[in-house]
């Protein structure tokens, strides 16, 4: 019996294990078959989700690509009869725009920037243009400097003349010399006929020769019946001061001209810096060379305060008398206006001043442009933009005068200059195009245009050289915009010819070193401490002077080596505008000046723009038909792809200098002194519009 039960145990037990072992063996069947399609189907999608990433990088690299092509290959720009060529004066006007036309598809663009050159070839063009008949300038929030300024408003006056640069210049040109005590022809005379022999001749056999018959050549338009207006919601100084030169000023009923004169505030920093630990160990050469004064003094010393009010004041005496003349408001009643706050005065004082002609609101522009036009109310205006006219009537002749842009702080390398804020001139990528322009036979002259406060010594000596051989070769002519001073100065001493606006902030002959004392913050304030064991005297010596501060025997040594660099610079200047050493430092001593002045001193050869210049440039080459060619080339769609895809054609620095202003350039350099080179030609920032 009992043998029988535990038989049946036994055989109960046997069926129940198979039956568990039966479900379990179903259980992990069923999910693997789970797990394998679940993989199965993530796997796929995930697969799909990639193809399609690829797919639509593919098409959005082959879109970007096929406008980037398109953008740079656009084909000649014909314009209809009756047309008006549209000028927005608004945004940052800048020497040549980075037209990275895959930025601006990506929303990358930046800041609103226009070519100043754009601007004054497109007014030229469209003066020598029969088939437009006026000129619309609309007046916005501007930023840029009153040398840029007055080459617009030069323009403008070209434009109401014909096309004849030569009534704008007598109008508006010399009275800015005159006041400086500079006359065009005695300078001529006097200063630059020397520079030139060896690049192209005499200069006044080749002005005599060569003036007349370009102008002669030159397609001069029929302006009868042409007309130039303006209009804004309200005005900047900088605008007004362009748009004054239109035969009409129109403002909003409720609008505002913001004309107030000019003023600089500059920002001490000293006391900014003890409060961290840091003070600034100075060396210079020259009583004027205020550019380090921001990190030693709390106010304007009584050099730097002469200096500036000469300058501000030489600036405002000709935006006001070329307002004067042209607005027929003396000059008197425009610094009352400006005395009493004529910004918030309303529009009938505008008009009763003659400072605007009529207020219309911006719907009603069009209406009366259509009736200069002799349109009627449904017709539409034929306009055309800068940019357009940029492709409008190319040049085919093969001989070429070269315009080489230099904008932004001069550096020996891509890295300095980006530590900088800019990247805009570097010693090594201007020497290396220099020489190339040198060996190019279809290039008979080459025009530099430079707006620049300087920067590295040691680089802007090595651009003089390159610029000193290329003169050897032909004729190499200075273009200043709204500044070219220190070492921008010195790479322009070497060229044939200089041509400056009366605008123009220049000069500032001397050179500079500062060195952030840093013992202070690394020992009483972060607690540091140094020890050090040495070889010699001075194997411990240190620039960001973090261990310890420089001695008088280091002190001693950094200025002979400053005073050294600074007879080079005074040499360098002497022998490039046949002045003895003597006179050159009677002058300098980091000396800002204005374009008005300095052809008075010598510094310069004449006034104008860069279109003064180009003609110039030609002038010495003795050549009369030409094209213009604007250097360094724009980069290439592939060149803007990978620096789009690498960071590098970011806006950033655009944005900090946008939102900072004023603030911008000294709190960079701050940031930036150890990482600079020690020794700087280098001028303040530039003055801003205000």
């Amino acid at each position: 019996m009992n043998g029988r039960i535990i038989s049946a145990i036994f055989f109960a037990r046997e069926h129940i294990n198979k039956g568990f072992l039966s479900s379990k063996q179903h259980f992990f069947c069923t999910f693997a078959d789970i797990m394998k399609d679940f993989l199965k189907y993530t796997l796929a999608t995930v697969t799909g989700l990639l193809l399609t990433l690829f797919v639509i990088t593919v098409i959005g690299v082959c879109t970007l690509i096929a406008a980037a092509v398109c953008s740079s290959s656009q084909p000649a720009t014909s314009v209809k009869d009756g047309s008006v060529l549209v000028v927005k004066l608004s945004g940052q006007i800048t020497e040549r725009t980075d037209d990275n036309a895959i930025n601006e598809l990506l929303g990358m663009g930046g800041v609103e920037s226009q070519a100043l050159s754009d601007i004054t070839e497109a007014i030229d063009k469209a003066a020598a243009c029969p088939e437009i008949k006026g000129l619309y300038i609309e007046a916005g929030l501007l930023q840029t400097d009153y040398a840029s300024l007055q080459e617009i408003r030069n323009a403008v006056e070209r434009f109401k003349n014909g096309g004849d640069d030569i009534a704008a210049h007598k109008e508006g040109g010399d009275k800015g010399s005159k006041d400086s005590g500079g006359d065009d022809i005695a300078a001529h005379k006097e200063g630059g006929d020397n520079g030139s022999k060896d690049s192209g001749g005499d200069d006044i056999a080749a002005h005599k020769e060569g003036k007349d018959k370009v102008i002669k050549t030159e397609k001069k338009g029929d302006n009868k019946g042409k007309f130039v207006v303006a209009y804004g919601d309200e005005y900047t100084q900088g605008a007004y001061y362009v748009c004054s030169a239109a035969d009409e000023v129109w403002i909003n009923p409720q609008g505002m001209i913001d004309l107030h004169g000019i003023a600089s505030q500059p920002m001490y920093l000293k006391d900014l810096l003890a409060k961290v630990g840091v003070k600034m160990t100075v060396v210079k050469v020259g009583k004027y060379k205020s550019a380090t004064e921001q990190y030693t003094e709390t106010e304007m010393s009584e050099a730097n305060r002469e200096q500036v009010t000469r300058y501000i004041s030489n600036l405002w005496d000709v935006v006001t008398k070329d307002i004067s003349r042209t607005r027929k408001t003396d000059i008197t009643t425009l610094n009352q206006l400006a005395d009493s706050m004529v910004t918030l005065a309303d529009t009938k004082t505008l008009i009763k001043y003659g400072l605007v002609t009529r207020t219309m609101y911006a719907n009603e522009v069009k209406g009366e442009i259509k009736k200069k036009l002799g349109l009627d109310d449904n017709d539409e205006i034929p306009q055309v933009t800068c940019g357009e006219m940029k492709n409008y009537a190319p040049s085919t002749a093969k001989d070429q005068i070269a315009v080489y842009y230099c904008e932004g702080t001069i550096a020996q390398s891509q890295a300095a200059g980006t530590l900088m804020g800019d990247a805009g001139i570097i010693s090594k990528d201007m020497v290396r195009d220099l020489d190339d322009l040198a060996k190019d036979d279809d290039i008979k002259a080459v025009v530099i245009r430079i707006n620049s406060g300087g920067g590295d010594a040691f680089a802007s000596e090595e651009i003089w050289h390159s610029v000193a051989e290329l003169r050897k070769k032909k004729p190499v002519v200075v273009s200043m915009g709204g500044m070219a001073a220190s070492g921008a100065y010195y790479l322009s001493a070497g060229a044939s010819w200089i041509v400056a606006q009366p605008t123009t902030l220049t000069g500032s002959i001397g050179i500079f070193g500062v060195f952030p004392d840093m013992t202070g913050l690394m020992q009483d304030k972060l607690g540091l401490h140094y020890d050090v064991v040495k070889t010699n005297k001075h194997s411990d010596f240190d620039f960001a002077q973090q261990a310890r501060p420089f001695n008088a025997d280091e002190q001693q040594m950094l200025q002979r080596y400053i005073e050294r660099g600074y007879e080079l610079f005074c040499k360098r200047v002497a022998d490039g505008r046949h002045m003895s050493t003597d006179n050159v430092k009677a002058i300098a001593q980091g000396h800002v000046w204005t374009g008005g002045d300095a052809k008075r001193i010598g510094l310069i050869d004449q006034l104008g723009g860069l279109t003064d210049a180009i003609k110039q440039a030609a002038r010495l080459a003795k050549v009369e038909k030409y094209a213009v060619t604007p250097l360094p080339r724009p980069a290439s769609w592939t060149e803007q792809l990978f620096a789009t895809i690498s960071g590098n054609g970011n806006n950033l620095d655009e944005r900090m200098r946008e939102t900072l202003g004023v603030f911008y350039e000294p709190l960079l350099m701050v940031r930036t002194l150890e990482k600079q080179s020690p020794i700087q030609a280098r001028c303040e920032w530039v003055l801003p519009v205000n």
